[in-house]
This record gives C-alpha cells, structure tokens and sequence, in this order.
C-alpha cells in the first residue's frame, strides 16, 4: 500500500508541475499580447484567446493523461497504449466506467488519479475564471466602460 501511495503521489506532483508550468508559459505568452487584446475587435480577440487558452490547458491534461498511461503499462497493468490511455482519461476525468480495472495491488492509483484529475481541471478553471476577468477588466478599461 505505502508503494501505491508513494508512486501516487509522485504522479500527482508530475502533472501538476506539467499544468503549472502550461499556465505559466499561458500566462506570459497572454502577458505579451495584453495590448493586442485589449485594442481593435475586443469579441473577436477575447473568443480567440479564450479558445486558445482552454484548448493549451486540455493539452495540459492530456499529458497528464499521457504520464498515467506510461505509469500504468510500466506496471503491466495494461498490454495495450489504448487500453492504459482509456483507462487514464476515463479515471482522471472521475466517469470511471470501471470495464477495466487495475489488479488489486495497484487498485489504490484508480483513486489517486481520480483526485489528480479533480486537481487538474479544479487549476485549470481557476485559470480560465482568472483569464477572462483580467481580460474583461483590461478591455473595459481601455474602452472606458469601468
């Protein structure tokens, strides 16, 4: 059990570090084009950079994906990168169908997954909610609408 929790939680602090460094690279890439979005065709740029924004963070998630599945055929939990990508994508978005299962001596990683992905996606759309109130504010602002 304390090798589940231990390689757990070694896997958690990966994808997290994997999503932050995705927000900060977000965030300095948006940083640098502040102006841009806050001149010209407002609607048009916030879509687009709202767009961008959520498809980098489903990126971000998905190499989260990505470490479980490489974690889970390590482990020989699967035979297949379809059957450990399924797995890893159903677990960590909480749906768990449960038509594949880990083998009771690594069925404590279907939990921590779980909790990983509620992570992940809980900091990914503290950083969407962050982005578009920053966004909104900098265009009212340089449209005079505060």
């Amino acid at each position: 059990m304390a090798i589940q929790l231990v390689l757990g939680t070694a896997l958690i602090a990966l994808t997290l570090l994997v999503e932050v460094v995705f927000v900060a690279l977000a965030s300095s890439v948006l940083t640098r084009f502040g102006d841009w979005l806050t001149s010209g065709r407002l609607m048009i740029k916030f879509v687009l950079s709202l767009l961008g924004v959520v498809l980098w963070m489903v990126a971000a998630i998905s190499v989260g994906v990505w470490i479980w599945a490489a974690a889970f055929l390590a482990l020989d939990q699967f035979q297949h990168l379809e059957e450990a990508l399924y797995f890893s994508a159903v677990s960590i978005t909480t749906l768990g169908y449960g038509d594949l299962v880990l083998d009771q001596e690594w069925r404590l990683l279907s939990g921590l997954i779980a909790a990983n992905g509620l992570i992940l996606f809980s900091l990914a759309t503290a950083f969407f909610i962050e982005f578009i109130s920053r966004v909104r504010a900098a265009q009212d602002r340089s449209t005079g609408k505060e």
